[in-house]
């Protein structure tokens, strides 16, 4: 014996082996179950109680007629129900072969916005021209002639100026300027005079008309009242009261014209009661 039939010998063996072990082991894992019983128990009636039951205790009484069977209703048929319509896709919007011409074409509005205006300022820096210190005496006569022609000329326009300021004396306030001004300051007084008349309200029990209030007003560059008092009475109490409650009123004017030097300036001013009810 070789050594593959060694091989099947015992691979046969073992098969064997397996499959007894399997009838031996098998059942116990398949209990039976134990087998319902369907059997139906008969009751058994005597003949007597039927006969008892069906006599009603006359003889030769009729049997009662046998209870009529009746039929269950039929079944009415069911409507069929209607089948499902079908689903109809939109067709999709096919896009024109051409281009609507330019008449059909949709008109844009231009933009209404009006355009950014940039200011560009001058950076140039402004050269003086001042005459060189090596120039004949011909040239430096004409440069003071020229020098003392403007000064003769805004001399001029100043008193121009405060005449003017003179001749609308007839106002309720009067504005004096102590001191050298130039005719930018007289505008500034101008300016001053109309701000104090507006804020002045004038009291309705003055006991006098030719009331007159003197007073003194301290403006800074950047147009702030820093100080303002009362340097000659009316003598009319409720008159200098409201000359008081104007000065109290108000604390600013405007800042300085260009050009001006001063950090500050006072300013006199006359409150007239009588030029002030004629305006009114």
């Amino acid at each position: 014996m070789n050594r593959l039939q060694k091989k099947c010998l015992i691979a046969t063996a073992g098969f064997h082996l397996l499959l007894l072990v399997i009838l031996l082991v098998g059942p116990g894992f398949f209990t039976a179950k134990p087998k319902m019983d369907d059997t139906q128990v008969l009751e058994v009636i005597p003949a007597n109680l039927i006969d008892a039951a069906f006599s009603s205790g006359v003889k030769a009484a009729q049997p009662p007629p046998p209870t009529p069977i009746v039929k269950p209703p039929e079944p009415q048929p069911q409507p069929t129900p209607e089948p499902p319509k079908p689903v109809v896709k939109p067709e999709p919007v096919k896009p024109p072969d051409k281009l609507p011409p330019d008449d059909l074409k949709p008109v844009v509005k231009p933009s209404t916005k009006p355009p950014e205006h940039i200011i560009k300022p001058d950076l140039k820096p402004i050269v003086r021209k001042t005459p060189p210190k090596n120039t004949d005496n011909s040239e430096a006569e004409n440069a003071a002639k020229e020098q003392k022609r403007l000064r003769d000329q805004r001399l001029k326009a100043f008193k121009s100026a405060l005449t003017s300021i003179k001749e609308n004396s007839s106002s309720a306030t009067t504005v004096e300027m102590p001191g050298a001004s130039s005719v930018s300051y007289a505008n500034y007084a101008s300016v001053v005079k109309s701000i104090y008349e507006r804020e002045w309200r004038t009291p309705d029990d003055a006991a006098s008309d030719d009331a007159n209030t003197r007073v003194s007003v301290t403006i800074a560059r950047d147009g702030t009242v820093l100080s303002s008092r009362m340097l000659t009475p009316s003598g009319d109490a409720s008159v200098d009261r409201s000359v008081q409650r104007t000065l109290d009123r108000v604390t600013f004017i405007a800042p300085f014209p260009d050009g001006s030097k001063e950090k500050e300036k006072t300013f006199i001013i006359n409150f007239n009661l009588k030029s002030k009810r004629m305006l009114g």
